[in-house]
């Protein structure tokens, strides 16, 4: 299937929507991760725009200041909010100091960063490793807080499959900069047997931006399956997650991150998972396999590329219109 046959255009949503009522709950592109992403930052503005969503989150298409200018424009017309996504810096700190300065151009709220692209029970074979990964992480954003701060743009480090939640707590205490926060992603560190509601109440006081995503569960024999459920359809209590970010820090926006993928393998009873967790104990493992038990859904956890194109296409839209839909009417956004 060609790209077009995947673009949801804003007029095509608009039609199938029939003119959706307005929620505060924004889209990040990373919601349309496997299917129909989309290319250009305006395009999926007014996408975003067309399906009623309050904001979005993406890296922007272009540096020059006549389409960051043009973006925040079209933003400030519609009432929508932008969030950046963007790299920690790298060998020449200018690239990334050229996206923070095209970033303010544009508006945006934030910049929304990880230090780990992969899981860290899946990337590392030894806490030597990812103690020096932690290392290197330290400095990256050490280099970053010191350009946000210059340029007064928010940075947003997401709990991404990396650090706990005790590791990313003592990591915002310790630099303590009022430039520096999270990307508060409600699901991901139940692959690092953190709790879910715990996670939350300690990441809120520094969510400077969100993935709002509920996630269901399901044994399997190494340990679990964990994947993300249209809002409302899997375990997690939404609407007390919402409210308990809305408590710490009233600005920070609701942004959904509705992925639409097959289940990932979390293999915690396997000797491999625990090279790099010498300090979680079998309190952790015991508290997420029973919740793994206790929360699997009558139904096996849908399997999307059993399904042709088209149809995974289809679904990923579906479950972002019935997220958005579901913030509107439970969620009070």
């Amino acid at each position: 299937m060609n790209r077009r046959a995947f673009l949801f255009t804003a007029a095509a949503a608009a039609k199938a929507l029939s003119a959706a009522p307005r929620t505060r709950m924004g889209i990040a592109v990373t919601s349309y991760m496997s299917f129909g992403r989309p290319k250009d930052t305006y395009e999926f503005l007014e996408r975003a725009n067309a399906l009623g969503a309050g904001g979005i989150q993406m890296p922007l298409t272009s540096m020059e200041p006549d389409y960051a200018r043009k973006l925040r424009a079209r933003a400030g017309q519609l009432g929508m909010y932008y969030e950046v996504i963007a790299g920690l810096p790298k060998d020449d700190p200018s690239v990334f100091e050229g996206t923070v300065a095209a970033a303010k151009e544009a508006g945006a709220g934030c910049i929304r960063v990880n230090c780990l692209s992969g899981r860290r029970y899946e990337t590392f074979t030894s806490m030597a490793e990812w103690r020096e990964f932690a290392a290197r992480s330290r400095q990256a954003i050490d280099v970053a807080l010191r350009i946000v701060e210059k340029h007064q743009v928010p940075l947003a480090v997401e709990n991404h499959k990396d650090w706990t939640v005790d590791e990313l707590a003592a990591l915002m205490k310790e630099k303590e900069s009022r430039w520096l926060g999270v990307c508060l992603d409600t699901g991901n560190n139940i692959s690092l047997l953190d709790d879910p509601m715990a996670t939350v109440e300690a990441l809120a006081p520094y969510a400077l931006c969100t993935h709002i995503k509920d996630m269901a569960v399901e044994p399997y024999p190494d340990g679990f399956l964990l994947s993300e459920a249209p809002l409302g359809e899997g375990m997690l209590d939404m609407r007390r997650i919402v409210d308990t970010i809305h408590r710490a820090r009233p600005e920070t926006h609701m942004t959904l991150e509705m992925i639409t993928r097959d289940p990932l393998k979390v293999p915690c009873l396997t000797d491999n998972y625990w090279l790099t967790f010498p300090d979680r104990s079998g309190r952790y493992l015991a508290r997420t396999l029973r919740m793994a038990r206790d929360h699997r859904d009558r139904r096996p956890l849908p399997v999307p590329s059993a399904l042709p194109p088209a149809a995974q296409a289809r679904l990923a839209e579906d479950n972002v219109h019935q997220c958005l839909n579901y913030a509107r009417e439970h969620l009070g956004l």
